[in-house]
């Protein structure tokens, strides 16, 4: 006597997953994809530039490329509109220029060219003394610094002490005029290159004019610049002679 099994059918996966020698069997489940996160939609990024659509990118690139023209044309125009370098470090030639040919007229020295002092023009009139020093085999850098420095603190001193409550002269503006009178101080001593050193009369006669030439234009600069220095011109004539008097000296020995 047979004993009869029951066999369930078997279902192969090719196919639509039905066994067409069995009638409708119970599909059995496809095995899921592995587990990925999710990406934050686009709006809504911690970090903008690592998620982005590329359509919109496109899209938006016209935008883009006009901002960036827009703002190329701005900083050129900013450029050309800015200062040039020598008016930014307060170096104006024109003014140095207008104010050293105020002082080549012995007689009469313009006081309005003089208003806006600068220091510009003295380094370079003291620069340009130590030169032709140097070409004359002296070297005196340090010796016209210390001098430079003291010549105007004691006229900028005895200034204030002569003019009392009523003087207004600072150290900036005496340091200013102090050295743009050392113009004929530095014509004699360019000229003394070519003067024999054996001639000592007409080197102490050139020295001689070129001092009184240097000490009557700081005079009257002093006295049409600051108050209260008219009437006391001769002390400030004075102090100014020994001042160019010692630069003098320099020179000739």
């Amino acid at each position: 006597m047979t004993k009869e099994f029951s066999v369930p059918p078997v279902v192969f996966p090719a196919g639509n997953g039905v066994n067409p020698g069995v009638g409708n069997v119970t599909q059995r489940r496809a095995p899921m994809a592995p587990f990925q996160p999710l990406r934050p939609p686009s709006s809504s990024s911690a970090i903008p530039f690592l998620s982005f659509d590329i359509g919109s990118a496109a899209s938006s690139s016209g935008t883009f490329g006009g901002t960036i023209s827009s703002s190329g044309v701005s900083g050129s125009a900013t450029f050309e509109d800015e200062e040039p370098l020598l008016d930014e470090l307060g170096i104006h030639p024109d003014q140095i220029w207008y104010k050293t040919k105020s002082i080549l007229n012995p007689f009469r020295v313009n006081p309005s060219a003089h208003k806006d002092s600068d220091l510009s023009g003295p380094i370079f009139l003291y620069l340009s003394f130590c030169l032709f020093q140097l070409l004359a085999g002296k070297i005196q850098f340090g010796v016209i610094l210390g001098w430079i420095v003291v010549s105007s603190i004691f006229l900028y001193v005895v200034f204030n002490m002569l003019a009392g409550r009523n003087g207004n002269l600072d150290l900036h503006t005496c340091t200013s005029v102090v050295g743009y009178c050392m113009l004929p101080v530095v014509i004699l001593s360019a000229m003394s290159l070519f003067i024999p050193q054996g001639s000592s009369v007409i080197r102490y006669a050139m020295a001689g004019v070129f001092v009184v030439w240097a000490a009557r234009a700081c005079t009257n600069l002093m006295v049409a610049l600051a108050d209260g220095g008219e009437e006391h011109r001769g002390l400030i004539a004075y102090a100014c002679f020994l001042i160019y008097t010692s630069f003098s000296l320099l020179v000739i020995f």
